[in-house]
């Protein structure tokens, strides 16, 4: 019995793709909006606006770099490294941020589980953009067959 080393990807179904994309819309108008009626100064709402910007991009990228890794994709160290810091680098200065910040606790577990919900969700937009893209191209790539007619 000879066993197949192709990769299977099953894309995710439309309900998902949906509930990803809502929880992503849901997480960061949800931060956009508590950070806009927020009783804080124009330079810490830039703080917060760039520490969300931040998290997006990192977790993207990292979670990009890693199935790529995962693919036999080339990347870089440098690159993967830089990912892995970007991400913990925007956690972290979220964490400082609101620990220092002259919010109510309410408040600051609001932003926080907004920011999270956000990463969570950009993380699994990306991703079902991926599985999807890799099983097109799996349908456009097989060979096709045409029966002959006599």
């Amino acid at each position: 019995m000879e066993i197949s080393t192709q990769k299977i990807t099953n894309a995710p179904t439309k309900a998902f793709r949906i509930a990803a994309v809502a929880a992503l819309i849901i997480g960061v108008a949800s931060y956009l909006i508590g950070l806009f009626n927020a009783y804080m100064q124009l330079n810490e709402k830039g703080y917060y606006l760039t520490v969300m910007l931040l998290g997006l991009f990192a977790v993207v990228s990292l979670q990009k770099t890693i199935r790529d890794k995962m693919a036999g994709i080339e990347v870089t160290r440098a690159y993967f490294i830089a990912c892995g810091v970007a991400t913990v680098a925007a956690i972290a200065l979220l964490i400082v941020g609101l620990y220092n910040a002259e919010l109510a606790l309410s408040e600051k577990g609001f932003f926080g589980m907004a920011f999270v919900l956000s990463m969570f969700a950009a993380i699994t937009v990306q991703k079902n953009v991926r599985d999807c893209a890799e099983v097109l191209s799996n349908k456009t790539t097989a060979p096709v067959t045409h029966s002959q007619d006599s």
